[in-house]
């Protein structure tokens, strides 16, 4: 007979087999891209620990966001010592987030059902729906590309686990508590804002399940958030900046993601009372907190968005709780239909399983159409501005300094590639990622609305608006599309002066 250790050594080693297998399928369905959307902030922060003379001209736009976390510091010290190019370790970096972040899933899903058919069903149910928009929040549940987020919300499942009793009425034991509250630790250090809503959300565990410790923990959440920007006022240029993330205000939502956020509260409130029906406590008492926790964000953005001397709290974002909402809401959903419908029954889990992933699939190929849907790490990614950012890093000095069109990133063909973290070079301001960063530090909101405003009209730009930049602010180069892509300047321009293109794009030098 086999001893008690053998068997657990075998059942980690299968537990391991499974979260390995779904992260190779989740990277198939939802595909894997590089220097996109945030990592805009996070990859120049990476490249310029190993680099420091990189961005000498505006690293202010990257760097106060990514001192913050340290996040991109352990990214840098793993690539330094190995010697393997960034691209491949940010990728060996998003490989292993995912498999933190599932095995932080199964850790909280193994809390809440006994059953390993409704621990499956809730696991197969948040991979098949992993790149699911959150509401209007403009994020995903897991990302496409590394973001710290993923790895703070692992750990944050991981410490919701800890707080639920094994067997419910079971008392927690103590050393359960302390892994929490290092776990949550390891939250603040790599992303902040996940960390203080994951903080919330223990509380209201806690509050849920052992009670007292729930009240203290919200208390001190909250009170030092309204003491500290309760009575700022934004200046005009924070303003600016503030209101370009229009997702940060509930006013400016459609209706559907409106319902996206009130939907869930209900949602988990009948989940509740039908796990408590079947006999189980955990998932119910689980489903209730969440449903809380879902209907505190809410009245908190409704709060902030509508007084204006309120304004300043948008920077709190208190909407991004609905990601824990979703994963909690869809790890329940997943295994009470495992336990309740699905059962045995293959087929019924293909048609639940099977269209919900085509469908997912099928957006991602739609919201990247001209780049390959895996940027595996040394490939060539098939797109024309990532090649163009490519020729600039390895064709232009270290020090030089760009300016691109401000609305680059949602220009046609560019599919939201970064310059920053892929051409490593400086560049001006722009409208799609430097607000962000001017929201959260309204210091920097004063020169990045100089920036761009010094680009205004940038579509009928002449040689003397290029003349005026390189004068003004120093701008040595810029990439511009060809002609036929709604891109101006071209005109002002003349071939000669640009040392590159390809198909879709051009190198240029500004004088």
């Amino acid at each position: 007979m086999k001893s008690h250790s053998a068997r657990n050594s075998i059942a980690g080693v299968r537990l391991l087999a499974l979260l390995a297998v779904m992260v190779a399928a989740s990277i198939a369905v939802h595909g894997y891209h590089y220097g996109i959307e945030d990592e805009a902030i996070y990859l120049p922060a990476i490249k310029a620990h190993l680099n420091p003379a990189l961005y000498p001209h505006d690293a202010i736009f990257f760097q106060p966001q990514a001192r913050a976390t340290l996040f991109d510091d352990l990214v840098a010290s793993c690539a330094r010592p190995l010697h393997t190019p960034v691209d491949g370790t940010v990728f060996g970096f998003y490989v292993g987030t995912l498999l933190a972040f599932y095995a932080g899933l199964w850790a909280l899903v193994a809390r809440l059902f006994p059953g390993l058919r409704a621990r499956l069903g809730g696991m197969l149910l948040v991979a098949a729906l992993l790149t699911l928009p959150v509401a209007g929040t403009c994020i995903f549940i897991v990302d496409q590309h590394l973001h710290p987020r993923t790895l703070a919300t692992a750990l944050i499942l991981y410490a919701a686990a800890q707080v639920i009793p094994r067997t419910w009425r079971e008392p927690v034991a103590a050393r359960e508590y302390a892994l929490a509250a290092l776990l949550m630790i390891g939250a603040t250090l790599i992303h902040v804002q996940m960390a203080f809503y994951g903080l919330l959300f223990l509380g209201l565990l806690l509050l849920s399940l052992r009670g007292l410790g729930g009240r203290i923990v919200l208390l001190a959440g909250f009170t030092p958030m309204l003491l500290a920007r309760l009575t700022e006022k934004g200046g005009p240029e924070w303003q600016e900046a503030s209101r370009t993330r229009t997702q940060h205000y509930l006013s400016q939502w459609a209706w559907y993601e409106w319902l996206g956020a009130i939907a869930p509260i209900f949602l988990l409130w009948g989940m509740a009372r039908l796990a408590r029906r079947h006999g189980l406590p955990a998932a119910s008492a689980v489903a209730n907190c969440t449903a809380l926790f879902a209907a505190v964000g809410f009245v908190a953005g409704c709060v902030i968005t509508l007084p204006p001397q309120f304004e300043r709290l948008t920077a709190y974002q208190p909407m991004r709780m609905l990601h824990l909402t979703y994963i909690v809401m869809l790890l329940l959903a997943g295994g009470l239909l495992a336990e309740l419908v699905l059962k045995r029954k293959l087929w019924r889990w293909a048609l639940l399983l099977l269209p919900i992933t085509a469908g997912m699939s099928f957006a991602q190929f739609e919201s990247f159409p001209n780049t390959h849907h895996v940027e595996w790490p040394g490939r060539a990614t098939g797109n024309d501005w990532v090649e163009a950012f490519n020729w600039v890093k390895a064709n232009t000095p270290v020090d030089a300094y760009f300016v691109l069109d401000p609305h680059y990133m949602s220009s046609e063909g560019e599919d939201f590639h970064g310059f920053r973290g892929l051409a490593e070079r400086g560049q001006m301001a722009d409208w799609d990622k430097d607000p962000g960063v001017a929201m959260l530090f309204p210091e920097l909101a004063v020169r990045w609305s100089r920036e761009v405003h010094a680009l205004d009209n940038w579509k009928s730009f002449t040689s003397e608006d290029f003349h005026r930049l390189h004068e003004q602010f120093g701008v040595g180069w810029t990439v511009l599309a060809l002609p036929g892509a709604g891109n101006g300047g071209l005109q002002a321009i003349s071939l000669s002066d640009c040392p590159y293109r390809n198909h879709g794009v051009m190198v240029c030098r500004v004088r």
